[in-house]
């Protein structure tokens, strides 16, 4: 296959390690990557597999609670909570017309904010306190704990991207300090129908800066390529997925992808996926990088705030706001 049809490998352990010129030389593979198809595998990241474990299973014991207790912590305004089964339909797919709910339940985390933060007190959207069961001991604490090491990753690899961009290498740490992220703890029961019918979720694009996807052992990840063709993404001991979003289309006016991607599960049990989104801090306002403009590239975006942008998607996305999104209009 072309390189626009394999997913590559990067090997974060030198830069991770301060190797001279393992910056540079890490930054030109993340460019390949998002130019030529938009999703890469991360290696020796520094994640420790205990850790991935661990939440794997806090994902498969929350969602093996009854239903009413699960609903009890619905999911709000603030995209924080509980997603019940059938619960949102990606009508914003630009790869296809998507009729039929997604076949999974997920759970929504955000920054853990402490009851008395002002903007929880202001009941500000997207930075409100998170809904945790209360049944669960330890759950919340293995969750927050593994919260904080992906965004400590996170801040390393917007790093790469600085460079990728021909930019300095401290670009974006600033915009990505008290960053925006929410961790995705989802369940997909086997699918049996025709895979242009069913999905577990379907053909889509995230809305992030980047996305942190799990190492999985359970396949059903597939990636749409530059051709049209459906990847279906290897389980790879170990190694995160990573792609960028519609929000990474803006802040380089198109130059990295934003690919569509679906899962679907066929493999006759069940399969649990924990999706890390993030964006920069909520007040930044969100422009094509300089290096990304210029008298022959116009931006192709107006500047963008993330509250505007998620108000917009969630309105059309989650199905059981459907009602308050309505009177909110």
């Amino acid at each position: 296959m072309s390189n626009h049809e394999t997913i590559p490998v990067i090997d974060l352990g030198p830069y991770l390690a301060g190797e001279a010129g393992a910056l540079d030389r890490t930054a030109q593979e993340l460019r390949v990557a998002l130019t030529e198809i938009g999703f890469y595998f991360i290696v020796n990241h520094g994640i420790a597999r205990d850790k991935i474990r661990a939440v794997f299973a806090e994902a498969a014991r929350f969602h093996a609670l009854p239903l009413e207790r699960k609903m009890a912590l619905r999911i709000d305004r603030h995209n924080v909570g509980y997603l019940p089964m059938k619960g949102d339909t990606l009508r914003t797919s630009t790869v296809q017309t998507v009729t039929k709910p997604n076949l999974n339940e997920a759970l929504f985390i955000a920054r853990d904010l402490p009851a008395d933060h002002p903007d929880v007190m202001a009941d500000r959207r997207f930075r409100s306190a998170n809904q945790w069961p209360t049944d669960l001991p330890g759950f919340r604490e293995t969750i927050v704990d593994y919260c904080d090491t992906l965004e400590r990753l996170v801040q390393k690899l917007v790093r790469l991207y600085a460079r990728a961009l021909d930019l300095p290498a401290a670009y974006f740490d600033v915009p990505f300090r008290d960053l925006q992220y929410k961790l995705r703890m989802t369940h997909y029961p086997s699918v049996n129908g025709p895979v242009d019918d069913e999905f577990g979720i379907a053909p889509h694009t995230d809305t992030s800066f980047l996305t942190l996807l799990a190492p999985n052992d359970v396949p059903g990840l597939s990636v749409r390529a530059r051709s049209g063709n459906w990847i279906e993404a290897p389980s790879m001991p170990d190694a995160f997925v990573v792609n960028g979003g519609q929000l990474l289309l803006r802040w380089t006016n198109d130059r990295f992808l934003a690919t569509p991607h679906r899962a679907v599960n066929r493999t006759g049990g069940e399969r649990y996926a924990l999706a890390f989104f993030c964006d920069s801090n909520i007040d930044w306002p969100i422009a094509s990088v300089p290096t990304c403009v210029g008298p022959d590239k116009p931006p192709k975006y107006p500047t963008a705030w993330y509250t505007d942008y998620m108000v917009q998607y969630q309105k059309r996305t989650y199905d059981l706001l459907a009602d308050e999104n309505k009177a909110a209009d």
